[in-house]
């Protein structure tokens, strides 16, 4: 009676077994993939470094900028693009990891021996998965960090301007400078669909930083060439305070200036991120852009573990069908089309048009989707 379950459970054992994946050949297999990873990374790295140099020489030919400070900005910039290229190094380096294995026939023995194409993704997409959460922990707030020094200078030496606003707990804080002398403006929040600032305190200064007098008003509106400020208090040291109905503050500030002025999504660093949204958002500003950057972070390891199933899909089975170029090809035109799709829809989104939340994960959701019904298709599992 006993002899039935104890043969039905040996019968099952080899099954079992062939279901797990050797340490040995996961490690083989990651080692593999994390050498062709580190390979095409440092060499699209250096290529981007060079490229990047070109590109300020040119644009900074007719200023006075030494070539230590455009090779420092260079390097400044470089960590931004690394980690934007990143999805097309995942593509390459799973591509070539399975067409080196495929071609030297490791993983014809690897399923003669019972182990299914997904066992043998699996320590590929494992290395991706972790690669992607230490691009978006780790990387991103380096080069975020980076390319605000970047911006500075580029603002400073190539477009020659200045930010003239930041969104802190306290508020909305404006400068704008005249002949005159400069202001700094200081305003709790903003009306929303308008430049129209509430609570507003204006600090004047001359020249040399000379404090001029200070101005107390219940809301300024930005018009053209100045702004107009409604039950404004004057004040002027050892003189009493002025009330105003109204009053114009000239300015050369508009709208485009100010928006401008925000610091781009790409120069905070993924931590911060949330902290930035809910200031930005109880300042009265949109925060989509910023939004937008916050979830496409956290859709990168799902990015990149779709860019190992497309890979495994263009390069699993070449040897069998011949055309390995064009097989390989076709993949990297794929991975290519992705790119460009990607920003198709987070341009959408921040368009307004779609929610933020679905432009961000759609091009990783799609592509994860894709890549596994292709291999659905094409394998036997």
């Amino acid at each position: 009676m006993t002899s039935v379950p104890t043969t039905a459970a040996a019968a099952r054992q080899p099954a079992m077994r062939r279901l797990r994946l050797s340490p040995t050949l996961t490690k083989y297999i990651a080692r593999q993939y994390l050498f062709w990873f580190g390979s095409f990374y440092f060499a699209i790295v250096a290529i981007i470094y060079l490229a990047t140099i070109v590109d300020l020489l040119d644009r900074l030919a007719t200023k006075d900028v030494s070539l230590a400070v455009t090779l420092k900005m260079a390097f400044l910039k470089l960590p931004y693009l690394s980690q934007e290229v990143m999805p097309f190094t995942i593509l390459f380096a799973a591509m070539a990891t399975f067409w080196r294995l495929t071609r030297s026939h490791e993983l014809v023995v690897a399923r003669a021996a019972g182990v299914s194409v997904w066992q043998f993704l699996l320590p590929v997409l494992g290395s991706s998965v972790v690669i992607g959460m230490l691009a978006v922990s780790a990387l991103n707030p380096l080069a975020s960090i980076l390319l605000s020094r970047y911006e500075r200078l580029e603002a400073s030496y190539i477009r020659n301007q200045q930010s003239m606003l930041a969104v802190s707990e306290t508020g909305l804080w404006l400068r704008q400078a005249d002949d005159r002398g400069q202001s700094v403006i200081h305003a709790e929040r903003v009306k929303p669909g308008s430049v129209s600032l509430q609570q507003v305190m204006v600090f004047r200064y001359a020249a040399q930083d000379r404090f001029v007098d200070r101005i107390d008003a219940r809301e300024a509106q930005l018009q053209s060439g100045r702004w107009l400020l409604f039950d404004a208090w004057l004040s002027r040291p050892g003189e009493v305070s002025q009330f105003h109905e109204r009053m114009e503050l000239p300015t050369d500030l508009t709208v485009d200036k100010i928006q401008e002025s925000f610091a781009p999504p790409e120069t905070i660093a993924f931590w911060a991120l949330p902290r930035f949204i809910e200031l930005m958002q109880a300042a009265g500003f949109s925060a989509t852009p910023h939004r937008l950057q916050f979830h496409r972070l956290l859709a990168v390891p799902m990015l990149f573990a779709a860019m190992v199933l497309l890979a495994a899909t263009f390069s699993l089975r070449p040897q069998r069908r011949g055309r390995v170029g064009v097989v390989i090809l076709a993949g990297m035109l794929t991975g290519f089309l992705l790119y460009f799709l990607s920003n198709f829809v987070f341009a959408i989104g921040l368009s307004g048009t779609i929610p933020v939340v679905l432009a961000a994960w759609t091009p990783a959701g799609v592509s994860l989707m894709l890549g596994v019904a292709m291999l659905l298709h094409l394998e036997d599992g």
